[in-house]
């Protein structure tokens, strides 16, 4: 999953991008509303966290364009500006949830997890498509109930899929979503071909009935067996 952290002060910034990032998540950032507006416009997110008061905007207005790109991320409000009408208007303009500062870090971690499951897996606790179950809370993966090991790669990969099934993924796409923005630094994408060749395997010597297949100068699909 693929997280965005829109938020001024660094050490608030840096503190739950550590947190985040223990949890799994693929984190990035933004300390300003120009450098924000840049990434929502250019890449994909799971879910972003959103402060209101930015040095340079406001967070409101990022939730805005994000409502005219037709974008559907999912967007928890993190603001020390606890208003009911900044509240009401952040829900109205398409947020998930609010979250007032200070707040526990367990708790941004529930949330997040929560408008996840809710807008992505239909509420459901797990994530099953043919044979193959996923329980995302515990990264654990299963073919026909026995317990398949994945690295960290390959289950990121495998969740990215199987939360889009039948779906053409460009593989520039695949690889922000997976590894991060930074991914268009990289010359080649030899290292996505090794891990989904080594997940495509792995899917197949435990019996599963569905397959990442490569579509020939474009980049995969999922697909029922």
């Amino acid at each position: 999953m693929k997280i965005l952290i829109v938020e001024d002060e660094p050490s608030l910034r840096e503190l739950i991008q550590c947190s985040l990032e223990k949890e799994r998540y693929v984190v990035e950032t933004a300390s300003d509303f120009n450098s924000a507006l840049r990434k929502i416009e250019d890449y994909d997110y799971d879910c972003i966290l959103l402060d209101i008061m930015l040095p340079d905007g406001s967070g409101l207005d990022l939730l805005e364009r994000l409502k005219a790109l037709h974008k559907r991320e999912n967007v928890i409000i993190i603001s020390a500006k606890d208003s009911l009408e900044d509240k009401v208007l952040g829900l109205e303009l398409g947020a998930d949830d609010y979250l007032p500062k200070p707040f526990h870090l367990v708790e941004l971690n529930a949330r997040i997890k929560s408008v996840i499951r809710r807008h992505q897996h239909n509420g459901k606790i797990d994530i099953r498509q043919g044979n193959v179950r996923i329980e995302p809370d515990k990264y654990r993966v299963f073919v026909n109930d026995q317990e398949v090991e994945l690295n960290r790669k390959e289950y990121d990969i495998l969740l990215y899929f199987i939360n889009r099934p039948g779906r053409l993924i460009n593989k520039n796409t695949l690889a922000e979503s997976v590894w991060g923005d930074h991914i268009d630094q990289v010359d080649n994408f030899d290292f996505i071909y090794a891990q989904i060749k080594n997940l495509r395997k792995k899917l197949k010597d435990s019996g599963a009935n569905i397959e990442i297949k490569a579509v020939y100068g474009f980049g995969y699909k999922m697909v029922a067996e």
